[in-house]
Parts: structure tokens; sequence; C-alpha cells
């Protein structure tokens, strides 16, 4: 075995480490992407995705190369390793790899406009010493998936003041009002702060404390303490 020394780049994730703290991102790697759509001096989009963007699978515009599609969105899903920002707009974008068209590659473009702008964004993990304490926030749209009606939850994790775990996925049942799509979405959170609070504790070798899972939903947080509503 040879020491090389402090982690420094590890499969296109550049590692920066100084009395700070860790910052993780794939400059080089979002650089490449840019450079293989020939975007490279485009003009810089404020945000990965348009405002209340609705695609369908449906969509009567050209059908584009399936092939090429599916090769930018997955190593646009390589990228989101270290951004989260990306993380709904690239999962969106995901749901259209079988038949993509024009609409559908423009939303993927739009994207690569954001990264174009954001090339050093990543993640940072501040050296802050103290209790180990993990909270959450969960959010959800409702019937945001115009093919099926499903909704799309959204979970972010903090240890302390660092996002270490975030998930966007579409749920598996219709939620038939915004509060059930914002309760099932705190429901996916919890089993996933099992998950976590064990993890923690097994590598603390004592028990982690409890996770604060804070939604912003009223409705959501009544069902959850009284199941009689």
């Amino acid at each position: 075995m040879s020491d090389l020394g402090p982690l420094s780049f590890y499969l296109g994730i550049e590692v920066h480490q100084d009395d700070s703290g860790i910052m993780l991102r794939q400059t080089a790697y979002t650089k490449r992407v840019v450079e293989l759509v020939g975007l490279t001096d485009c003009n810089p989009a404020l945000t990965p995705m348009e405002e209340r963007l609705k695609l369908s699978h449906d969509s009567l515009t050209e059908e584009v190369d399936a092939t090429q599609y599916r090769h930018l969105v997955g190593s646009l899903r390589y990228l989101a390793h270290t951004r989260s920002d990306l993380a709904f707009s690239v999962g969106y974008v995901s749901r259209f790899m079988q038949r993509p068209t024009t609409k559908h590659q423009q939303a993927v473009k739009r994207i690569i406009h954001y990264i174009a702008g954001t090339l050093d964004h990543g993640l940072f993990y501040p050296r802050c010493p103290g209790a180990a304490h993990f909270f959450e926030y969960s959010d959800s749209d409702h019937a945001g998936n115009i093919d099926t009606s499903k909704s799309t939850s959204g979970i972010l994790f903090f240890l302390r003041k660092c996002l270490v775990s975030w998930q966007l996925v579409k749920q598996q049942v219709v939620a038939l009002s915004s509060y059930e799509a914002e309760y099932i979405a705190a429901s996916t959170a919890s089993t996933q702060a099992l998950w976590l609070a064990r993890l923690l504790s097994d590598l603390l070798g004592r028990d982690a404390e409890a996770v604060e899972l804070r939604v912003d939903s009223k409705s959501a947080l009544a069902l959850a303490k009284n199941p009689v509503f």
C-alpha cells in the first residue's frame, strides 16, 4: 500500500481540505459536460428549471436522438452527487428517457445553462465540534406529474449544519389533497430518518439523538399527531 497523502480527487469528485472544513465539488467534470453540448460560452441561467414547468410523456413535439438524450441525463445524474440543487430538475427530465422530444431536450439544456454559471458549486462541510444532531426538511408538490397525477416528495437531511442526504422521489400513490402529499413526504422522511439515526449510532457506538423533522404543513402535522383526523 502507498500513502498518497490527503484525498484530493476521486472518481471525478474534487476534495479540498483546509482548517475551515472540506469542500466537495466536480468543477472539471462540469466543464466537460458543458463542452459536450457545445455550450461553453452560453448565457448562464439563474435557475436549473423554469418555474412551474410541466412536461408530459405524450408531448406532440418532434422526437430527438434518445441515445444522446440518455447520455446527457446520465452525465447530469452523476453530477448531482455533489449538487443537491440539481436533484429535482435532473430527476424530472430522467422520466422521459424512453421517448424524448425537443421540449424535453430544451429542459435538459436549461440545466446545462445553469451549471455553466455555477461551475464551482458543491458541498461544504465545516469543522463544527459538538453533539451530532440530525434534522430534516420535507416538502412536496401536489399532482405535479400531469400524466399520472402523482406528487413528488423532497427530503433534505442535515447533520449539524452539513447536508448529508437528499432525496427527490415520485410518490407511489395518488394524493387527493396537498396535505396528503405532505404527509406521504413526511412519512418517507421518517423511515429514512430511522435508518440514518441507526447508522450514526453504529458509527458513534452509542444511541443517537432523536431526529427533528420539519414539515411546513399544519394539516400534515395534525394528522401525524392524531391519526383520527
